[in-house]
């Protein structure tokens, strides 16, 4: 900001000092609240002192995040467009969650009904539980390659063990008496099974879904920084080696998002599909 150095004094001024300091032309002082500079004609020119503000490398304002997300959703990024990105991330996902689901619901439901299975993959699956999904990857990568089928086998182990625990809690958890009941009132096995232990099993399975589903949807980010040419993950780690912090925030911010999204449609279907969760 350019300032004048005096108001009445005409003209042929010539400024020696400001604030007690010695300045010449091209020189800089240290003032209050900012910094004072004289120009090569002599003119001042006063900088004020950015206070607490952080370099735009470290953190750019919304309105340049914003600007950038427009960009890239009309001219797409390393040679895909945002939406494809975002799409394969899902996919890979919906894929390993399903394949989660469809091993680990059965083997929970036998675990659940069967002392002997329950001693077999019990000690194995309480082992894997608390084993995080990113610590699998070098083993992962090594088996299956860092390809496709790599990716997905990783979020089928991050989905497999929350929905094989969900599913023998949900059979564990069922009340005795609706057991009984429904012997006493002439069902088969088969019946008890479909008419009683899997309605009310549901619930927990529920919500080791959404669980799982938020497990699956972290675990493919971290997954996607490993030789992907799409996803929000490589989009990420791709606008990192650059700097490009307004891709990062975008992508982490998109991230948050779709995650919440995905939780929200899980509670709705579980609404509507179980109806009768926390009714006795």
């Amino acid at each position: 900001m350019l300032i004048r150095a005096v108001k009445n004094d005409g003209e042929g001024v010539q400024v020696v000092d400001v604030d007690g300091q010695p300045i010449a032309p091209e020189q800089s002082v240290k003032v209050a609240d900012g910094k004072v500079t004289m120009t090569a004609k002599g003119s001042l020119n006063f900088e004020p002192d950015k206070g607490l503000q952080m370099e735009p490398i470290w953190m750019l304002s919304p309105e340049a995040v914003l600007e950038r997300f427009f960009e890239i959703a009309t001219d797409g990024y390393q040679n895909f467009t945002l939406w494809e990105h975002l799409g394969w991330s899902l996919l890979r996902v919906i894929a390993g969650f399903v394949l989660g689901s469809l091993v680990g619901i059965p083997l929970g439901y036998a675990m659940g009904l069967s002392g002997w299975v329950r001693g077999w993959f019990d000690p194995i699956v309480e082992f894997m539980r608390p084993v995080p999904p990113l610590a699998l990857i070098p083993l992962v990568i090594i088996w299956f390659g860092i390809w496709e089928t790599g990716k997905i086998v990783l979020l089928f182990l991050a989905a497999l063990w929350i929905m094989t625990i969900a599913a023998r809690a949900g059979v564990s958890g069922v009340n005795i008496s609706k057991v009984h009941a429904a012997y006493s009132l002439g069902a088969s096995k088969r019946q008890v099974l479909s008419h009683v232990i899997v309605p009310n099993s549901l619930p927990e399975i529920f919500t080791g879904a959404r669980v799982a589903m938020g497990v699956c949807w972290g675990t493919v980010v971290a997954a996607e920084l490993v030789a992907a040419q799409k996803g929000a993950g490589m989009m990420i780690i791709a606008a990192s080696k650059f700097q490009l912090t307004d891709i990062v925030i975008m992508g982490i911010i998109l991230i948050g998002i779709i995650g919440y999204g995905i939780d929200i449609l899980m509670r709705q279907a579980e609404r509507v599909l179980v109806p009768w969760k926390g009714r006795s």
